[in-house]
């Protein structure tokens, strides 16, 4: 794809990322449970790589479960919930997760048991609301994401995280957007930390769960003792080593990427508002990652952008990949109390660590060529 703007739903694999992966593939591919001299190297490589990831995140190591990746930990903690909690106690989410914490947390807990913290309008989830909240129902944990990934919207989590603490209330984010974008050491402050590494530049089908205490256990997948019983199933070292190596890479002079990156995202928008009178950037006024723009076009259905624009050779999306096919899929916008006649103009753009300022540039002409044929009702002309 010549110009990728669809990271938040996944990264291409980074080089860090696929030597480390080749170098564990080759050198460590034995089963870490097993006795043999080979197997205990693994499983010292493994150990090394849980102690490499809790420096990172800044957490003892542990406290860090390997899993399939972040779906897979938001299902074990709210599964673990679901078995230690009081049958009256009830969690609280933010109006703008993910679908595999808010999806999980009803399916494991029940809708009745799970209360949603409304946002502001530009999408953001207010101290002042959530302590209110906490005072009246006492939840048992609260979970908001650290940054959307529809509109990159960054919460205030750390503000959050105190206050939860203050009233003796855990603390879990969906990190899922915020690693390789933003330092991801600040975290290790949360009680519960998920995330995946594939979001960053590692492989599908690796991410982890970090615990409150190493000695919890929310074990979704029953069987051997692996991960010293927190999860069932051989270890895929190879894709831990890869996602470890990535969130590595991905760190490296992250402040001024940050920069340069936000830069080049503001210049596409302020050409895309030239372009399109009427376009609104969702959460515009609100700290965003980086990388993320979620626009309201002024006119035509999202599907009819995403499919010109790919012909062209742009990957853009209409919202959460984990939520496409379902029509007007944007949750953020529906909790900021968009139409349903918006939400089917609602496009989103992601770039990442290397997208140039000429790509950025390229995508905002091929948006003026595309609104220009919609306008005109023609057909798509191939490039």
């Amino acid at each position: 794809m010549p110009a990728y703007f669809d990271h938040n739903a996944t990264t291409p694999l980074c080089p860090a990322a696929r030597e480390a992966w080749l170098h564990a593939s080759d050198r460590h591919w034995h089963n870490a449970s097993s006795l043999y001299r080979e197997a205990g190297l693994t499983s010292q490589a493994l150990e090394a790589a849980r102690e490499e990831l809790g420096d990172l995140l800044g957490v003892e190591p542990e406290r860090v479960v390997f899993t399939s990746g972040a779906t897979e930990s938001n299902n074990a903690l709210f599964a673990g919930l679901s078995k230690c909690l009081a049958p009256d106690a009830v969690v609280a989410i933010s109006a703008i997760e993910h679908p595999s914490v808010r999806e999980a947390a009803r399916a494991w807990l029940g809708r009745g048991r799970v209360i949603e913290i409304p946002v502001d309008p530009q999408g953001l989830v207010q101290t002042g609301v959530l302590h209110t909240l906490v005072q009246q129902y006492a939840p048992a944990l609260v979970s908001v994401m650290a940054a959307n990934n529809e509109s990159g919207v960054i919460q205030p989590w750390q503000e959050l995280f105190k206050l939860c603490q203050e009233n003796g209330v855990h603390f879990h984010t969906d990190a899922a957007q915020w690693m390789g974008k933003l330092p991801a050491e600040e975290l290790g402050a949360c009680n519960y930390i998920t995330g995946s590494a594939h979001k960053f530049g590692g492989p599908k089908g690796i991410g982890f769960l970090v615990l409150a205490h190493a000695a919890e256990s929310f074990p979704l997948l029953h069987g051997g003792p692996q991960e010293h019983g927190h999860r069932a199933g051989t270890e895929n070292y190879p894709a831990i080593a890869a996602m470890v190596a990535a969130l590595k890479a991905a760190n490296k002079g992250l402040p001024e990427i940050a920069s340069a990156q936000s830069h080049h995202r503001d210049a596409f928008l302020t050409q895309m508002k030239l372009a399109f009178p009427g376009l609104r950037v969702i959460s515009e006024r609100a700290p965003r990652l980086w990388n993320t723009a979620l626009m309201v076009m002024p006119r035509h259905d999202n599907l009819k952008w995403l499919t010109r624009l790919t012909r062209r050779g742009f990957a853009i999306s209409t919202g959460s990949a984990c939520s496409s096919g379902k029509e007007g899929s944007s949750v953020v916008v529906q909790a900021l109390g968009a139409s349903w006649e918006e939400l089917k103009r609602v496009v989103r753009v992601s770039g990442g660590w290397d997208t140039t300022a000429e790509a950025w540039q390229d995508l905002a002409t091929a948006f003026e060529e595309v609104g220009t044929e919609l306008d005109a009702g023609g057909r798509p002309q191939d490039k």
